[in-house]
């Protein structure tokens, strides 16, 4: 039992070897590797690579994000589970090619002579007739033939006495060897290709973190205050990254994004930015940028320029510079706050496009403004119904109509776009104590929507997937927020609006009526008062004023049937009490009162819009832009890829394997020639022809009915064997 027991030990360790590389080496095996990377490969095109958590959360939910994150699904091609994949792909096809390859060889070199006579008749493609020449003077005839046509031929002289039933003249050949040879072909590409893709991948980077005691950095503040375990050496044989290089500036430290942090890659070089140059095509998208530089070697001091395009790199010292795409160099920008809210005071200030905040204090709580972005040029779809399209007019009577998105952009339609430039824009954030930010962009002029009445766009979002919602501030005679500001502060005051009824009552009352006076001055103060937020429309009101006060105060004392007419006369009554508060706010300013004309209606009209909108407005001021100075930075890939020419060799080779393995069809013919005793004398030769082919097509059909014509001079099909 012992020695049994024993046995089976010794041969255990053989057999599960054997097992294991029949596994590694199967095709069924790497077809499911294969398929395996196709789907990752899937999720990685579809799903961002390298964003940060809180984006995940904010497009997929808590639950997924943790997923993504769990599963390295949001960095697929350097989790550890993909690399080990690629890994064992690769000792799969090598161990494949390491099996197969001798065997191919060895069919290469062998042409089958020995087959037996009698076999041939079992081929479905063959082919018997007489000819009329000696069996020697036929088999070499045939095989200067067969030569003559590509074919590689060897002949067999056969004797009865040597194992054979009868003598004669084997004459084998085979051509289209190159199909097997599209077989190596194509399986030393996919390994090629995996080895390239290794080694331009996160392995070699991860590798450092994982012995070399490098480690990623999750922090933040200045790159040169990152200590020395977060920056690769500018030796490092592999790496991708991204450079950001103000005009007039150098950077020579590359960011490598990782799905926990960065790592910092210094370069054997550092790049000066001298000139960004960017063109627009009437859509507003950039038509062409691109950056002069100057590249400063660290080592020598030699100065080397260049000029780098899109689709057109640069190289120096085995890098290659791309021009990935452009941003803000720290742009200077001096804005001026545009009070919203009734309570806000005006102020000025300065900053930097992505420098330090400024802490805010104005009405309601304190506030910290980041400055975002600056865009210089904003082309936007000015047709009916599109992004920018005008507001909704005062003087309808659907109070409710809308009032939610009075805010936001016009629906969507189907005509045709018409693109605008309109002009810089400013985006910032204002975070509260809380953490929690609102975004904005504010546009530096006024913009004619489509009616004629120039409006600011006051621009907002809750989170960063959402689009803008606008908020429009009507420009006065002066192209200036001015008049808005004067109105919206007269309508806060409770003696302006007193005043404002008394003259909109001398104007509109019939002084030979004088019993309507009192009853119109109780509606139109009650109105003015409900419309400024003074006087709530019911106890449990959340809204603070505007059309949405009016409406909710039209609903819960007019009863529903007598509702659209009183509205109607409610509308009108407002209109001309808040027409006479703009001309109090102007006089009150020394300007002249406006008359009560088109233009005059026109911006009213806006500016009643915007009272009512600025209840909704999250801010009590709006940072409008007055002037700037505009510094322009590249953001350049730099990669240093030594598997590429690699990778570059596999895909010549996968080329000319599948080419091969597809349009190359191997071919082996047999021609037994044996002395016929039918026939007179010694002359006359049996042939019996065998035709085999990888891959039987039409094309096949017509190779072996022109080499019995050729060989055998027939013309048709032989006879069939029984």
């Amino acid at each position: 039992m012992s020695v049994s027991t024993h046995g089976l030990r010794v041969h255990r360790g053989p057999q599960v070897l054997r097992a294991a590389v029949e596994l590694f080496s199967s095709m069924r095996f790497a077809i499911a590797l294969l398929t395996v990377i196709c789907i990752a490969s899937i999720i990685g095109t579809v799903l961002k690579q390298h964003e940060s958590i809180n984006n995940y959360v904010n497009q997929f939910g808590p639950f997924w994000a943790e997923l993504f994150r769990a599963a390295r699904l949001d960095s697929v091609y350097s989790a550890w589970w993909f690399l080990l994949i690629l890994l064992f792909l690769v000792i799969s096809t090598t161990l494949c090619i390491a099996r197969n390859t001798p065997r191919i060889f060895i069919d290469l070199k062998t042409f089958k002579e020995g087959i037996r006579a009698q076999s041939l008749k079992a081929f479905g493609q063959r082919a018997e007739s007489r000819l009329d020449e000696a069996p020697a003077a036929a088999a070499n005839r045939i095989g200067q033939l067969l030569v003559s046509g590509g074919w590689k031929v060897k002949l067999q002289q056969r004797e009865a006495a040597g194992g054979h039933a009868e003598a004669g003249w084997m004459v084998a050949a085979r051509a289209g060897g190159a199909h097997k040879l599209g077989y190596i072909a194509a399986h030393s590409a996919i390994v090629l290709v995996c080895i390239g893709g290794l080694l331009d991948g996160d392995l070699v980077v991860r590798a450092q973190t994982w012995f070399n005691g490098k480690s990623v950095f999750t922090g933040g503040g200045m790159i040169a205050d990152v200590p020395a375990q977060h920056r690769l050496s500018p030796r490092n044989p592999t790496f991708r990254g991204n450079i950001l290089v103000p005009e007039g500036a150098q950077g020579s430290v590359a960011i490598l994004q990782q799905s926990d942090g960065v790592l910092l890659q210094e370069l054997p070089f550092s790049i000066e930015l001298k000139k960004f140059i960017v063109d627009y095509y009437s859509t507003g998208m950039p038509k062409l940028f691109a950056s002069e530089v100057v590249l400063h070697d660290r080592e020598t001091g030699e100065q080397v320029p260049a000029r780098i395009e899109v689709n057109h790199p640069a190289s120096y010292k085995g890098v290659e510079i791309y021009q990935s795409s452009f941003d803000d160099g720290g742009s200077k920008v001096k804005l001026k706050a545009v009070p919203v809210a009734a309570a806000a005071k005006p102020f000025d200030v300065e900053g930097v496009i992505g420098g330090p905040s400024t802490e805010i204090t104005n009405g309601r709580e304190k506030l910290t403004l980041e400055y975002a972005a600056l865009r210089v040029i904003n082309v936007e779809n000015f047709a009916d119904g599109g992004a920018m399209g005008s507001g909704a007019d005062v003087r309808k009577v659907d109070l409710r109509h809308d009032i939610e998105s009075r805010l936001g952009a016009a629906n969507k339609t189907s005509k045709p776009k018409v693109l605008r430039n309109i002009g810089p824009s400013i985006g910032y954030k204002l975070r509260d104590a809380a953490g929690q930010a609102r975004e904005y962009q504010n546009y530096m002029v006024p913009v004619d929507t489509g009616d004629g009445q120039p409006v600011f766009l006051l621009g907002m979002r809750e989170k960063p997937e959402e689009p803008f919602r606008y908020l429009r501030v009507p420009a006065d005679e002066q192209g200036s927020m001015d008049s808005f500001v004067r109105m919206r502060t007269a309508l806060a005051d409770a003696d302006t609006r007193n005043r404002a009824v008394e003259r909109y009552i001398a104007k509109a009352v019939d002084p030979k009526r004088p019993e309507m006076a009192e009853q119109l001055r109780v509606s139109a103060a009650r109105a003015l008062a409900l419309f400024a937020g003074s006087e709530r429309a019911k106890a449990d009101a959340a809204t603070l004023g505007g059309w949405q006060a009016i409406a909710e105060f039209m609903e819960a004392n007019v009863p529903e049937a007598e509702r659209e007419r009183a509205g109607a006369v409610l509308v009108r009554i407002l209109n001309d009490v808040l027409f006479e508060v703009l001309n109090l706010s102007r006089e009150s300013a020394g300007l002249a009162a406006l008359p009560s004309d088109e233009k005059s209606q026109a911006f009213l009209t806006q500016a009643v819009l915007a009272i009512s909108d600025a209840y909704f407005y999250p801010a009590p001021v709006a940072m409008m832009m007055t002037d700037f100075t505009q510094v322009q930075a590249s953001v350049f890939q730099v990669a240093r890829a030594p598997g590429k020419n690699v990778v570059y060799l596999g895909c010549l080779l996968l080329i000319i394997g599948i080419f091969a393995m597809l349009y190359v069809r191997e071919r082996r013919l047999w021609v037994w020639l044996t002395p016929d005793g039918a026939g007179s004398g010694d002359n006359t030769t049996a042939a019996t022809m065998a035709f085999s082919v990888n891959r039987k097509t039409i094309d096949s059909d017509r190779e072996f009915e022109h080499l019995k014509h050729k060989l055998l001079a027939l013309k048709k099909e032989g006879p069939a064997s029984p």
